[in-house]
């Protein structure tokens, strides 16, 4: 899959342009860092992305029936559930047994290291953990695009690691991903970088 920005922009109500000219091609297989200092649009850039938002200027192709998953900041699950039962859903709506699901589930947990955990109620999970189960659960559901908005940005320094070590390890040959971020180790753990800048001029 291929999403394609030319010559994009966005401002709210006729405001300031948080950003102009952006033209880039993703492609799947990619994990791309966002960066930019703050209120250059990184996060309403994702709400483009997904078509939540039409960009104020530029046009974005982004192929037909094509499904978008997002993690953000603060996971959110079902208190009493089991890591497993988190990631085993999408895979039952895809219509897989329950044995198939628990298993894919199982596997995508080893995946973000959090096999140990498979049975533990998301209410006892660490932040660093929760946060990883997001990142497990949304891949689970197979998107094409998966957005992913600062997924460190409320964590610890060791907690922080931990969800970037997961980022490296995501291996989804047919997903676009994009990363927001303010974390530099964030940024490196991503295989291709993008940056916001305002524009000099809001002319």
């Amino acid at each position: 899959m291929q999403i394609v920005l030319s010559d994009v922009g966005h401002r709210f109500d006729g405001g300031p342009w948080l950003f102009r000219g952006l033209n880039v091609e993703l492609r799947s297989g990619r994990v791309y860092s966002l960066t930019g200092p703050s209120g250059t649009g990184k996060s309403t850039l994702l709400a483009l992305l997904a078509q939540w938002l039409k960009p104020a200027e530029g046009i974005i192709v982004v192929p037909k029936f094509s499904r978008a998953g997002w993690v953000f900041q603060n996971p959110h699950g079902s208190p009493h559930r089991s890591a497993r039962d988190h990631v085993a859903l999408p895979y039952l709506a895809q219509g897989l047994s329950p044995r198939e699901a628990d298993r894919r589930a199982d596997s995508m947990l080893d995946t973000f290291g959090l096999l140990p955990s498979a049975d533990r109620p998301f209410r006892e999970l660490s932040g660093g953990e929760a946060q990883r189960l997001m990142l497990a659960r949304g891949l689970a559901s197979s998107p094409d695009l998966f957005l992913v908005d600062e997924p460190t940005a409320q964590l610890d320094r060791k907690t922080a690691t931990a969800v970037n070590a997961a980022i490296s390890a995501i291996v989804a040959t047919e997903t676009i991903v994009v990363v927001a971020t303010h974390d530099l180790d964030t940024r490196d753990a991503c295989t291709d970088h993008l940056r916001l800048q305002a524009p000099e001029s809001d002319a």
